[in-house]
């Protein structure tokens, strides 16, 4: 019963509320575990209060016991208390609601890199030896643009020839509930997507095809998600440093809150729902500050 209700719930995320297919997924998993739990209590005890909170209660311990991180035990919270705001509209499914709990989860400091080290990511003296074909260029305005405007690999994958306006320097992102955005692109980052496109043009030729993909892959389709993670990845090891492209989305964010930008205007071009997801990176400028301090100052108590 409940994972028909699970089915329904999931097809009025796509239908009613336009979630992604990623998105929907992750509440799937999510919810699913918990289900295949119920009905194994129900079944070897047929006689139980179907929303007895003992079953809420030996689930998230069971799930602590397998080493899942309260960050996912919360998420998993967030996800039954959206499930359950479905099954409320139902009176058949009434009987099955839980009264949850809330969980806190220490958030850790996101990572990124110094401004020193970013800026030296874009001198080209990584030891790749094609840095004048499409492949290096591809690799490297990969990387330049997630610096430059911070979007995530996912909207960065989705990128078309037709979303960037090189007049005006700004670039439209379809973010997450299919909502679009405009973030800009300094002129630097510009001038290296004119050299890309060139080589572009040039592969495309060369491959006999064509595809509104700005990044394309060695058969002229647009690249996955997955291979823009592998491969921004793999460019940053070349240039020493190991980082993600959302390390890169971090650093953008932390770099502009370090030189002096508003917090609601970087809320804006990250794509953030809420402010308090942007405010993360106060932490972060403030972790820095103290350790420049610890470091320079004489009364700091550093032993150095």
């Amino acid at each position: 019963m409940l994972q028909k209700a699970l089915d329904s719930f999931l097809i009025s995320l796509a239908r009613d509320q336009g979630r992604a297919a990623k998105t929907i997924e992750s509440y799937r998993r999510d919810l699913i575990g918990w289900i295949l739990f119920l009905e194994k209590q129900y079944t070897e005890l047929p006689h139980a209060t179907r929303n007895d909170p003992l079953f809420l209660r030996l689930y998230l311990r069971e799930r602590s016991e397998n080493n899942v991180s309260n960050r996912s035990l919360a998420r998993f919270l967030s996800a039954l208390s959206s499930f359950q705001r479905y099954l409320s509209s139902h009176a058949q499914y009434r009987p099955y609601l839980f009264e949850l709990p809330r969980m806190r989860f220490q958030a850790g400091i996101p990572r990124f890199i110094p401004q020193g080290e970013a800026v030296s990511m874009f001198e080209h003296r990584n030891a790749r030896k094609d840095k004048r074909g499409y492949f290096y260029w591809r690799d490297f305005l990969m990387v330049s643009l997630l610096y430059a405007t911070g979007v995530r690999r996912e909207e960065l994958a989705n990128i078309r020839l037709s979303d960037i306006d090189r007049e005006q320097g700004l670039m439209t992102v379809t973010g997450k509930g299919n909502k679009i955005r405009l973030v800009p692109v300094g002129e630097r980052t510009l001038a290296d997507l004119q050299k890309y496109l060139e080589l572009r043009c040039d592969f495309e030729k060369a491959q006999g095809t064509s595809s509104e993909a700005l990044f394309l892959n060695r058969y002229g389709r647009r690249l996955t998600v997955r291979s823009v993670d592998r491969l921004v990845k793999a460019f940053a090891r070349m240039e020493g440093v190991d980082l993600t492209p959302h390390a890169l989305r971090h650093s953008f964010a932390t770099h502009l809150l370090e030189n002096g930008a508003d917090l609601l205007l970087i809320k804006e071009i990250l794509g953030h729902s809420s402010l308090s997801t942007t405010q993360k990176y106060t932490h972060v400028t403030a972790e820095t500050m103290k350790s420049a301090y610890k470091k320079a100052h004489p009364r700091s108590g550093s032993n150095q």
